[in-house]
Formats: structure tokens, C-alpha cells, sequence
């Protein structure tokens, strides 16, 4: 038969590897709780302006990735790029612009029109955080530590910390003059993207992985210096709260970001057994705003991309999560028995065990083979003596041990040992 594959950039997931990612949608709904959040669920698509205005219409986000469209009504939709903007839109509904705090985590899929690579998918997965209405380098520093108790939690070893300070809007203007005069000199030697971020979004060529502009960007001036004296503390601050907490990281100049958002803090993690393309969660505090919105909605959060985390998880060989006994196997000996064992399969159920039947008449030994093929951790045999006598026989099929049993005790078996 031949393949009908989904889109590039899509992919299936299957039974087998749906364990995997609950695993990480559990532990975020352990952990995250934690720390005072609950889970917010947002629609996948939104007004595409919640994006334009949210995210900014300079980045690449907005100018070359998002899945855009317009309904019956003529307006124009976008299938969400990242979660902080829907989840911000879906909090103003709240009172969190009048000073409370809002802790929030989403679960869910994302949409980019990027080129499909390892890790990088057009419908990819995030895990996310927000912690809306208040600031404090206290909040950015709990934030990360979330972030890396929940990597911890999942077994992932080997991840880096990286930080740095976006400063605030007034801090960006003399930076960005001082960053455009120094790249202006070298523009012929950049990349061809590079070269357009010069005047479009010139932040943008600190986040560049080509060689020949990473080896320009670290000759680059010292920016932050520039910035005020306040943004300079805040940071100091989220820096020693972080030490405090004896979370181990690293402050890289070059980590800006993507998104015109962030203000203060950015942050990122990144993991060697991805290769050059490393990076498994990021974040960071931000000033954001939104349509029919004057103020900016402030908060810190992150993002992690599930596809990546499975991937580092892979690399480092992770332990398989593990998954409770196999099902309950009824194999049926004749029509009597096999009606027997349907309305038994629909008593176990019910009282919450995971129970397949054959419903055709195959011989016992197709019967047993189906069974281990299911991975059945017991099998009940049933045939013409056995309902004559009243009884069922039951086998564990890992040992063998076969006994028998009334209905009654078998469903009380049941019950205790699964």
C-alpha cells in the first residue's frame, strides 16, 4: 500500500510514543503547580493583529512565518506562531491589568511557515509559562528555576543557562544607533539576512549562527553598558538570586532573542546533544502590547519546544516511561462463551481495567497469540465446560500460573492486582 504522508513539516504520533509526551505534559502539571500555576488553554488560532501588534511586526516571526488566512467575515485569522501573545490576549479579560498577578502554563501546538529541520516542524509543540502583572528580578530568577527543576525532573542532564538583559525601551535607542554604526562597517562581510537586519531589526545579527557574522558580532561594542543605571541593578539582582538558588548559569551578550517583546531579562537553555541547533526552552520578561490595549500587559515567562526535549532526552538515552500492566486478554472457546465473555469485558471496564476480547471464532492457539501480541498481562479462558462448571480459568502470562475462578472472584483478583 502506498504512504500518505502528512504535510512537511507535520508529523503523526502514534500509540507507542504517546507515553514520551505525556510524560512531559505530566511533570509540567506537577511541577508548575508548585510555584502557583494552573493550566490555561487558548484557541490555536487568533485575530492575526494579536500577533502583528504583540509580537511586532519587524520580526521574522510575523514578516515571514505565520499561517494567515480570513474567515467567511473577511477577517484575517492567524494559527498561533508562539503562546505568550493569545495567553496575554485571554488575560485581559481578567483583572490583571489592575495589579494581579496571573500564573498561568499552556500545553499545545504552535504554527510556523519555517523550512522543516531536526527539531524544527511547521505544527511544533510548546510547553509554556506566564507570570503576568507584577515586576520584580525576584519573579524572573523563580522563573528560571522553575524551568530547571522541570528539565530536572525529566532526566535532563547537561543543559546550560545562558542570561542576559534586553534593558528597557529608553536603554534601546543609544544601544541600537551605537550596534547599527559598528555592523554598518562590516555589512559587505554578513550574511544576506544580516545584511537587511542592519536597518530593519539590527538585534536581530546578535542571534545569527552564520560563522562569518558570529566571528563580526563578538567584536561588537559592549551595549549594555549604555543602558541606565536602574536596568543594569534589576539584572545585578536576578543574577545573585539565581546564585542564591545555586542555579548554575552563564550571561551571553549575543542572547537577545527573537521577539520585540522582551524588556529586562532573556534567558535560554541550551543542550550539546542537539548539535548547533541547541536550544530546548527560552524566555524571559516582556512588555506587551495588544489591540484596544494603551498600557502593556508585563510579565516573565518561557517556552519550551517538546519536539526538542524528546530529542535531548533520545540523546541522552533516556529510561522509557513507564506504563502499567498490559490488558486483560478474554479468549472465547464457542458462541455461549463468547457472549459470556463480552458481557464480562463491559463488567471489568467498568470497574476500570483495560480488558480486549476476541470477537471472532479463532482457535485457542490464534487466540493465545493475539494475547502476547497485545502485550496481555492476563488472559481468561472461557469455553462450554467451563460455564457448565461455573468457573473461569485465569493465567498470568508472565509466570504461567494458571488458576480458577467464579466471576466474582476474578473481578475482585482483578481489582487488586491491576
Amino acid at each position: 500500500m502506498a504512504k500518505f504522508s502528512p504535510p512537511p513539516g507535520t508529523a503523526d504520533i502514534f500509540p507507542e510514543e504517546t507515553p514520551w509526551w505525556r510524560r512531559l505534559e505530566d511533570t509540567a502539571r506537577r511541577v508548575f503547580p508548585l510555584y502557583g500555576y494552573g493550566e490555561l488553554r487558548t484557541p490555536v488560532f487568533e485575530y492575526t493583529e494579536v500577533f502583528t501588534k504583540g509580537i511586532g511586526n519587524e520580526t521574522e516571526v510575523v514578516q515571514k512565518e505565520m499561517y494567515t488566512f480570513e474567515d467567511r467575515g473577511g477577517r484575517s485569522l492567524t494559527l498561533r506562531p508562539e503562546g505568550t501573545a493569545g495567553v496575554m490576549r485571554a488575560l485581559l479579560n481578567t483583572d490583571v491589568m489592575n495589579g494581579n498577578e496571573k500564573r498561568v502554563f499552556y500545553i499545545g501546538p504552535m504554527f510556523r511557515g519555517e523550512r522543516p529541520a531536526a527539531g524544527r516542524r511547521r505544527q511544533f509543540h510548546q510547553i509554556g509559562v506566564e507570570n503576568v502583572g507584577r515586576v520584580a528580578p525576584e519573579l524572573d530568577a523563580e522563573n528560571m528555576a522553575m524551568l530547571i527543576q522541570y528539565l530536572e525532573e525529566l532526566d535532563i542532564s547537561g543543559a546550560k543557562l545562558l542570561v542576559n538583559t534586553r534593558g528597557v525601551a529608553a536603554d534601546r535607542k543609544p544601544a541600537e544607533e551605537t550596534l547599527r554604526k559598528y555592523f554598518e562597517q562590516h555589512i559587505g562581510e554578513m550574511c544576506d539576512d544580516c545584511q537587511e537586519r542592519v536597518s530593519r531589526n539590527v538585534w536581530r545579527i546578535l542571534d545569527c549562527k552564520q560563522k562569518a557574522c558570529c566571528e563580526i558580532v563578538a567584536g561588537a561594542p559592549d551595549y549594555v553598558s549604555l543602558y541606565t543605571s536602574e536596568s543594569r541593578e534589576y539584572f545585578d539582582r536576578v543574577c545573585k538570586i539565581l546564585d542564591s538558588f545555586g542555579v548554575d548559569f552563564e550571561v551571553d551578550r549575543q542572547l537577545v532573542r527573537g521577539l520585540d517583546y522582551y524588556a529586562h531579562t532573556v534567558y535560554e537553555v541550551i543542550h550539546p546533544g542537539l548539535g548547533a541547533q541547541n536550544a530546548i526552552a527560552g524566555g524571559g520578561r516582556y512588555e506587551l502590547f495588544l489591540p484596544q490595549n494603551k498600557k502593556p500587559v508585563q510579565g516573565v515567562g518561557f517556552a519550551a519546544g517538546m519536539e526538542r526535549l524528546l530529542m535531548v532526552q533520545e540523546a541522552l538515552q533516556a529510561k522509557a516511561p513507564e506504563i502499567g500492566p498490559g490488558p486483560v486478554f478474554l479468549v472465547s472457546m464457542g458462541d455461549e462463551a463468547r457472549m459470556f465473555n463480552m458481557k464480562l469485558a463491559n463488567d471489568l471496564r467498568c470497574a476500570g481495567i483495560a480488558v480486549l476480547a476476541e470477537v471472532e471464532n479463532k482457535s485457542m492457539k490464534a487466540q493465545m497469540r493475539a494475547a502476547n501480541r497485545l502485550n496481555s498481562s492476563f488472559t481468561v479462558i472461557c469455553g462450554d465446560d467451563e460455564l457448565a462448571r461455573g468457573i473461569i480459568v485465569g493465567r498470568e502470562m508472565k509466570t504461567g500460573e494458571q488458576c480458577e475462578y467464579t466471576p466474582a472472584e476474578l473481578m475482585e483478583y482483578l481489582k487488586k492486582s491491576r
